[in-house]
């Protein structure tokens, strides 16, 4: 029987001995996560009705879904992971799921580019304390071998917070506007962050990894070092972060693409991306995770190798949804980047918990979504945005249809290939991981 340290903490103090209350922590983690994402992508279904009211530009619009958002959230996510690296990460979650429904709901009320922009900006900055410290508490409750299907189940947070965004924002638009699209969905995340106060409970650091107790953080610039010197995490990130170029860039502009290439009622289209973006997405994150446990025991490297065919198999279905005619065509393309987009996502967030220590990882999950995010939502609906108003003048209303089919599955190759790179030295950085 293997031996624990004397410094370790003790296995009968672990509030998550039960597997009941393990998937308690997980389900609840993720319906947060759900909101996160709800909150985020409520605005895509919306802009063209705060477009036609505000009188905006498609690229202020990519500003509101993308850069000015996404500078914010990871400005804040590396001092809230931080915090949440030496204290309790339950009451930072709960805390900022408050502050960015709050923000939500206030969107509402807003009158201009200004006030919406500041609104979304609040929205960020809650926002950035969701997924560190969540990602942090879930590899704590699950051990090694099971962290890549726990942080796929959590990472559905995504898919299934962009189908109810779609899904009601798309129909409240239409039938009461969607200034009240933004209160109903921002208010019940503030009865939810009393919950989450009130009945989980903080997990017990480093228990599966038989570590030391240690209390102290690690410093800052060390969780760094680790990282820069790890060649598997530089292709990851960068990976991911171009993967999420595509699919923020597809999130946040097929609706917008849809109705202005084939005057497809929001009610309708929002259901259709619900269950092509949000369903199909939520699959493909779950399932990613899965098969990459389930294959890692026979080569680690299936971590990587997963989300990098899935992204060579997605680009000529992406390619197609801009080159058919006829909606439900392009809809219909749409389904199979639909089932693969996700892949990437929990099983980029378990590896890079695998190559630091336990003390590092809500550090390490920041800066990993500041890569992503820099990269994904700061970069991708702006860069369409902005090569939208560039061709606008020669195509009109297709210049968005032809923005997405020369940015983004060329994107996606190149996302495809540092996977496959961050394979090459993936065995390497997990032998060489810290305690």
């Amino acid at each position: 029987m293997e031996e624990i340290p004397a410094t370790a903490p003790r296995p009968e103090a672990n509030p998550y001995r039960s597997t009941a209350a393990c998937w308690y922590a997980l389900g609840l983690l993720t319906i947060v996560y759900t909101f996160n994402f709800i909150d985020r992508q409520l605005l895509a279904i919306l802009q063209e009705a705060i477009k036609a009211e505000l009188s905006l530009s498609d690229s202020q619009l990519g500003l509101l879904t993308g850069f000015a958002f996404a500078i914010f959230y990871v400005t804040a996510g590396i001092p809230i992971a931080r915090w949440a690296d030496r204290s309790n990460r339950r009451n930072i979650v709960a805390l900022s799921l408050f502050i960015w429904s709050g923000m939500t709901a206030l969107s509402g009320y807003v009158q201009n580019f200004l006030q919406l922009l500041l609104a979304r900006i609040g929205v960020g900055v809650g926002e950035a304390g969701g997924s560190p410290p969540s990602h942090s508490m879930i590899s704590d409750i699950f051990p090694p071998n099971r962290r890549a299907t726990a942080i796929g189940f959590y990472s559905m947070g995504v898919n299934i917070g962009i189908l109810f965004g779609f899904l009601a924002g798309g129909w409240l638009n239409e039938f009461f506007g969607w200034r009240v699209a933004f209160l109903v969905v921002g208010i019940p995340g503030v009865a939810l962050a009393l919950l989450l106060r009130l009945t989980l409970r903080e997990p017990i650091r480093g228990l599966h990894d038989n570590t030391s107790a240690n209390p102290d953080p690690v410093p800052f610039r060390e969780v760094l070092q680790v990282l820069r010197t790890r060649r598997t995490f530089i292709h990851m990130a960068l990976g991911a972060g171009l993967n999420a170029f595509c699919g923020y860039g597809i999130a946040n502009w097929t609706a917008s693409f849809m109705i202005r290439s084939y005057q497809m009622p929001t009610g309708e289209l929002g259901t259709w991306l619900a269950a092509i973006i949000g369903l199909g997405g939520a699959a493909s994150v779950f399932l990613g995770g899965m098969l990459a446990d389930r294959l890692a025991p026979r080569d680690q490297r299936w971590y990587t190798w997963v989300p990098c065919i899935a992204g060579f198999v997605a680009v000529p279905f992406m390619a197609a949804v801009y080159l058919v005619d006829g909606p439900y065509l392009a809809l219909g393309m749409s389904i199979i980047p639909g089932l693969l987009f996700q892949t990437y996502l929990g099983n980029t967030i378990a590896t890079t918990h695998a190559i630091v220590g336990p003390r590092m990882r809500a550090t390490a999950s920041a800066l990993l979504f500041l890569v992503i995010n820099i990269i994904g939502l700061g970069a991708g609906p702006y860069t369409v945005g902005l090569v939208s108003d560039l061709l606008a003048p020669t195509l009109g209303s297709e210049s968005l249809r032809y923005a997405m089919l020369y940015v983004l599955p060329p994107v996606m190759t190149w996302s495809a290939v540092h996977f496959w790179l961050a394979g090459r030295s993936l065995r390497e950085d997990l032998a060489a991981a810290p305690a």
